[in-house]
């Protein structure tokens, strides 16, 4: 054993809740809000099962949100997790203004006028946070208010830039309400000057992911990518797919990202609704094959907004996204302003885990066979054997090393059956690998023999309790291990 060692068996068993054993594969993302956002509740949502707090920037301010980060990093500090922090941008996200008496009934017939004149709204015309909406649109684009609830369709653009519409769906329009442009290419940048303002924070915070609302090509996310570097930004970048243009861009986007979020919400207003589970689906499978985490989220168990029970549809889908083999489930308002916060992670888990318990998984090295033409061939190929060979002896754990996390992604994207373990020096990896499907971080620097580093390894594992005398250990790690170079070692070990 390392003379080192000690430093990293601070947090003991006992020290440990017995959920650190009821561990789910299938990751939970947990928005915050006015229903969870004091050190207690969230202490109480991680032990129910969270692994990553998503911050909305579409909502509050950044003294608000500084305040949730400080109680998110003590209980890191102070309790036996790695919980990550995601910030949300709000992207270019169309709203209707304030609306006189905040309800305006509309039926199918009425002739709107919307303008990016500020007034509060009536059936004369109405505000829509959109300068280009005259320019952008054409007659007979249809336009969607409120998740789709209100369809209108454009009938004119009149000279002094409003845009009259027929109502073709009516409803209530109330203010501030979301609008959706499924026929139109909208010409504003993925990241407004609010973004840009958020992002500052994002940074200066070094939260540990970021989400980018509304991509619509691989440029999005470049631009963001930059702005990240320019402040040597070691935060990494989610692209929500919520916009048709990005499914024509996905693999790009995929490729250039460093995890995806499918968010059906917007999505299901732009494309028909019978689309989605397909579109889920083949997201989640295109996202394995490139070892990029992948989120599914929206209206998983909106019912418990205001139910101590879920609908069993949502109970289905939670389900389904696990099978599918989503990285992580997400949940919106049912944490953020929902009555019970607690007992809905509490709930999304016990779901996940009875999936989990079956023998659902199918082989998926079999589908993700190194490619030889990759740049990262050999040490795909050495990933890929470890997983099968884990299989092949019935491994207890499956080990790796990574500093720029590839190794830690590529392992998890084959959904091992032994339990993956990652080892870093790079400490913003540990809580980022939260994300990554059935991923247990830890954190370790020394550069001994690598013998040594898997022997550590493994005592460290022993200690907390994760392993036992006479289980069966694949690690992979580098030799020299001082040069730090890819993956190119694999090796079985019984442990003493």
């Amino acid at each position: 054993m390392s003379k080192h060692l000690s430093k990293y068996l601070h947090r003991t068993m006992d020290k440990q809740a017995g959920i650190e054993h009821a561990f789910h594969r299938t990751k939970i993302v947990a928005t915050v809000g006015p229903a969870c956002d004091t050190y207690d509740k969230l202490l109480e949502l991680v032990k129910a099962g969270v692994n990553v707090f998503r911050l909305n920037f579409s909502h509050g301010s950044h003294e608000d949100k500084l305040k949730i980060i400080e109680h998110i990093r003590n209980i890191n500090s102070t309790e036996p997790y790695n919980i990550a922090i995601l910030g949300d941008l709000q992207g270019p996200k169309l709203r209707v203004g304030e609306i006189e008496h905040n309800a305006l009934p509309v039926v199918p017939g009425d002739v709107l006028t919307f303008t990016n004149e500020k007034l509060v709204g009536t059936k004369e015309r109405i505000y829509v946070s959109y300068p280009n909406l005259h320019e952008d649109v054409k007659v007979g684009n249809i336009i969607m208010i409120d998740d789709g609830k209100i369809e209108v369709k454009v009938i004119s653009i009149e000279r002094n830039n409003d845009v009259k519409v027929e109502v073709i769906m009516g409803g209530v329009i109330s203010s501030k309400k979301g609008i959706n442009l499924p026929d139109t290419k909208i010409s504003l940048p993925a990241l407004t000057d609010k973004d840009l303002e958020d992002l500052e924070f994002i940074i200066e915070q070094k939260l540990d992911w970021v989400a980018l609302s509304f991509v619509r090509s691989v440029k999005d996310i470049v631009i963001l990518r930059s702005k990240l570097d320019e402040k040597k930004s070691k935060t990494k970048i989610i692209a929500k797919i919520e916009k048709p243009e990005a499914l024509t861009n996905i693999r790009d986007i995929i490729v250039e990202s460093d995890a995806i979020m499918v968010a059906r919400g917007d999505l299901g207003v732009e494309l028909p609704v019978e689309r989605i589970p397909l579109i889920q689906k083949q997201l989640v499978r295109k996202c394995i094959h490139r070892a990029k985490p992948v989120i599914v989220a929206t209206q998983m168990m909106e019912s418990m907004i205001d139910r101590s029970k879920p609908n069993r549809s949502e109970i289905t889908d939670v389900a389904n996204a696990v099978l599918e083999g989503a990285d992580a489930v997400m949940l919106s308002g049912e944490t953020a302003t929902g009555a019970h916060p607690a007992l809905v992670v509490e709930t999304m888990r016990k779901i996940i885990m009875e999936v989990e318990s079956t023998e659902y998984r199918f082989n998926r090295e079999e589908d993700l066979k190194p490619q030889a033409h990759s740049p990262s061939f050999l040490s795909d190929a050495i990933c890929y054997n470890a997983c099968k060979i884990a299989r092949d002896v019935n491994a207890e754990a499956l080990v790796g090393m990574t500093q720029s996390g590839y190794t830690a992604f590529i392992l998890s994207s084959y959904r091992p059956k032994s339990t993956l373990h990652i080892f870093s020096k790079e400490r913003t990896l540990i809580n980022q690998l939260s994300l990554s499907w059935g991923v247990r971080a830890f954190y370790y620097d020394e550069e001994e023999s690598l013998d040594d580093i898997i022997e550590d390894q493994i005592e460290i594992l022993k200690e907390r309790g994760f392993l036992k005398q006479g289980d069966t250990v694949v690690s992979t790690g580098s030799t020299p291990v001082h040069l730090h170079l890819p993956t190119n070692v694999l090796k079985i070990t019984k442990v003493d």
